[in-house]
């Protein structure tokens, strides 16, 4: 056995997870350019139904790309991991090539959505003052950034999804059930100390003046977060 064997399963998982090509390519490429089309069609309404319009128009549908990458995060574990346990790839090398597949399609995405903006800056936002890609708080300290943004949140929507699976696998939808209604029990109680202890002024205030790059490393943490969880679930998660 060479040093070199768990390097080339790993990069295996990652081909064995592009071979389902819907999940990762085609249905994110599908939902993005669904999801731009209608935007411009209704900006295209706004725009040509409001006399003197002089605002600039901002839409939500980019999200519905990045979003969907819970469900990618879904399918990438319970589409492939039983599969490749009959390969025989060990359950961290399978990990590391999921997760790796998820960085690549993610980082295209991010790159995707830099590209657009830029385009978007360039030409007033298609000439119509419309912008899908270019929101101006993501974009505040520059483009760089603005990439680090969608990257992350692409992965934690994945990592979110990912976790919610190997939950699943490992102890059945009776406790993915019991996770979630601890997670949003543990929200409310926080929203009740809050308002007890008449601390919203100052969240509000945090939330005017936290920067992107800050949000940036917020969502970082969340994903190594739900990674490292999803890890040490998968390590016992039955096949």
């Amino acid at each position: 056995m060479t040093t070199t064997e768990p390097a080339d399963r790993t990069r295996n998982v990652i081909r064995m997870q592009l071979l389902n090509k819907q999940t990762f390519v085609w249905l994110p490429m599908l939902i993005l350019g669904s999801s731009f089309a209608i935007s411009m069609m209704i900006y295209a309404v706004i725009v040509f139904s409001v006399d003197d319009m002089d605002e600039p128009i901002y839409g939500g549908g980019s999200q519905a790309p990045l979003w969907y990458f819970l469900v990618v995060g879904v399918q990438a574990l319970s589409f492939t991991f039983p599969f490749s346990q009959a390969l025989s790839i060990t359950r961290r090398e399978y990990f590391l090539g999921t997760y790796a597949t998820a960085a690549l399609t993610s980082a295209t995405l991010a790159v995707t959505f830099l590209i657009g903006g830029l385009i978007e800056r360039a030409t007033d936002g298609w000439g119509i003052d419309g912008y899908f890609f270019y929101l101006p708080w993501i974009w505040d300290q520059g483009p760089f950034v603005a990439l680090l943004l969608y990257f992350t949140i692409a992965m934690l929507a994945f990592a979110v999804g990912f976790w919610g699976a190997t939950l699943y696998k490992r102890f059945g939808t009776l406790w993915v059930i019991v996770a979630g209604l601890v997670i949003v029990v543990v929200i409310v109680l926080a929203c009740l100390s809050i308002s007890m202890a008449g601390g919203w002024p100052a969240i509000g205030r945090w939330i005017v003046d936290l920067r992107p790059l800050s949000l940036v490393g917020i969502v970082f943490a969340l994903d190594l977060l739900f990674a490292g969880t999803s890890y040490l679930t998968l390590r016992r998660a039955i096949p």
